[in-house]
């Protein structure tokens, strides 16, 4: 598979957006989500425009993340949305618009279809970042995803175990192929630090982020500990960097946030041009 560059047809509501940000694992239970909304969090406190994109169509868990389950997005001139604003930022998601128990039994072209229909029918205004929270995977959703939508660069989560590291490299692989920027990843769960003793013990494996970054030549962002405060605060509705802005897990966010701004200071607006995806030998 190989990828050109085409001129893309960009919605007017994409148009006030200096860097359009996807979050991917190759896997889910990773940490994505998480990394996602705090990586917005972190850069909103840096002083830029946030928004957030939960293009999880099949299992979006923004809402609850952010606090605004129950919330519906207003709708203006026929069919434009509003997105909510929780803790700063502006966010918008399938979860919305749909019950919390309903089930998405969609087939690729109806996700598609509704990830665009969502993202281009929003009003996000003028935005330094657009950070759209990916659903996990490397398949034909994934690609279509990537193709229709003007991507500054990727960021990919993974977690150190083999198995999640394969996945990972799938991920970095499949952004290559559409030629958007990797701009690094992002280690969960690295190191697991006992409340009760203070013993340091890497559950899921040691150096895996490592490796990947110096086998495709790019940056880790930063590694998150595995520690069940994080998980906690995102189910009550505020991230860790909205709950607790000067712990240390907030610091690593606002450091990885800083890296990613810093890298993306080097490149113009999205959309100059869009991937065509085909099929060949390689």
């Amino acid at each position: 598979m190989s990828a050109t560059r085409v001129q893309p047809n960009i919605g007017p509501n994409l148009r006030q957006i200096s860097h359009i940000v996807v979050v991917a694992s190759g896997k889910g239970g990773v940490g994505k989500s998480t990394t996602a909304v705090n990586l917005a969090l972190a850069l909103h406190r840096q002083g830029a425009r946030v928004g957030l994109f939960d293009a999880d169509i099949y299992g979006p868990s923004q809402p609850l993340m952010l606090g605004v389950t129950g919330r519906r997005p207003q709708i203006v001139n026929g069919n434009q949305m509003v997105p909510i604003t929780a803790h700063g930022i502006k966010c918008n998601s399938v979860g919305f618009l749909v019950d919390d128990n309903q089930a998405m039994v969609w087939r690729g072209p109806m996700v598609v279809g509704a990830f665009n229909q969502i993202l281009n029918d929003t009003l996000w205004g003028e935005l330094d970042y657009l950070i759209i929270d990916m659903p996990p995977g490397t398949g034909d959703i994934q690609l279509s995803l990537a193709q229709s939508v003007p991507v500054t660069g990727a960021v990919i989560v993974t977690t150190p175990q083999d198995v999640a590291l394969l996945d990972a490299k799938r991920g970095i692989e499949m952004f290559r192929k559409v030629q958007v920027p990797i701009l690094g990843v992002v280690e969960n769960m690295g190191l697991h630090i006992c409340s009760q003793c203070g013993h340091s013990e890497h559950i899921f494996g040691e150096g895996g982020a490592d490796r990947i970054a110096h086998a495709y030549d790019v940056e880790v962002l930063g590694s998150l500990p595995l520690d069940g405060k994080i998980r906690a605060q995102c189910d009550a509705g505020t991230p860790a960097v909205a709950a607790e802005p000067n712990s240390k897990v907030s610091q690593i966010y606002g450091q990885i946030a800083l890296r990613i701004s810093a890298q993306l200071a080097g490149i113009g607006k999205p959309g100059s041009d869009m991937p065509s995806i085909s099929v060949s030998d390689d």
